[in-house]
């Protein structure tokens, strides 16, 4: 499952595009600041959304690419009548020709912006998380203690990370990292709730922490984590068992589906 960078990525070694950016946006609007598109003579990638918005920015960019217009700095479109739209909305637009010389600083432009998520753990499950949050708007810092575990070609997103021992990752996570934790020992994975635990206490920069299990293996962990002197304050902050309720499936992709959709609901 490819995301719309690696789309983006790879069409873009043949042809050129136009990149339309929501700058920023007033009053009810379809996509939020940071959305994007590309428009290319004979389709798109990704969406900016807005229906007549969108294919009059279409348009627009496809003069660019023919040569015929030019647009610089920030256009803005009223969401109202003009457009046929009742958003009742403004949204601010840039255009900006890319080609394939672009690709480098474009695939760290557009995947910096995503939000970031901590996979810990290269297993069954953590290989159907990776390929669902690919196509999400996350970026994905994956990381196990074992060699080979990974897949040798991987989505735009996603960075593979060997750490041994695996815990000592945590301390180096993008702030505002989403943290999910699902290695293949259960000592691994008190290691690294404890880690995130501590690094809470000094800069309260995790927003999210997801254990898999079950009730009976956050119990165990709860008394062992007592044990060392975490609150219960503290303790409230582990997501576990994971993934939204009334789920019950236990197969790899199931669990991924239901854990992604608690993540997008963190982002609230």
């Amino acid at each position: 499952m490819n995301g719309a960078v690696d789309q983006l990525l790879m069409r873009l070694r043949t042809e050129d595009a136009v990149l339309v950016r929501v700058e920023s946006t007033q009053g009810s609007a379809p996509r939020e600041a940071g959305t994007w598109m590309a428009v290319w003579a004979d389709g798109l990638t990704a969406t900016i959304g807005g229906g007549q918005l969108e294919f009059q920015a279409t348009q627009e960019a496809r003069e660019i690419l023919a040569g015929t217009r030019s647009l610089d700095g920030v256009q803005r479109y009223p969401l109202g009548p003009s457009l046929g739209q009742c958003c009742g909305g403004v949204m601010f637009l840039t255009y900006r020709r890319i080609g394939a010389a672009d690709a480098p600083a474009l695939q760290k432009e557009l995947v910096a912006q995503l939000e970031p998520v901590a996979l810990f753990g290269g297993g069954h499950v953590g290989a159907a998380l990776a390929r669902l949050l690919a196509v999400l708007p996350f970026s994905v810092r994956w990381i196990d203690s074992r060699d080979g575990v990974f897949p040798d070609a991987l989505p735009a997103q996603i960075d593979t990370e060997h750490s041994e021992p695996v815990q000592d990752a945590v301390a180096a996570l993008a702030p505002g990292s989403r943290v999910l934790i699902m290695s293949f020992s259960h000592a691994e994975d008190l290691d690294i709730v404890i880690a995130c635990l501590k690094r809470l206490r000094t800069r309260n920069d995790l927003p999210y922490i997801g254990l898999i299990g079950s009730k009976s293996k956050w119990a165990t962990f709860r008394h062992r984590l007592e044990a060392r002197g975490f609150t219960a304050d503290e303790l409230a902050r582990v997501t576990c068992p994971i993934g939204v309720p009334g789920i019950t499936g236990k197969e790899p992709e199931v669990i991924a589906v239901a854990v992604a959709a608690q993540l997008l609901q963190s982002l609230g």
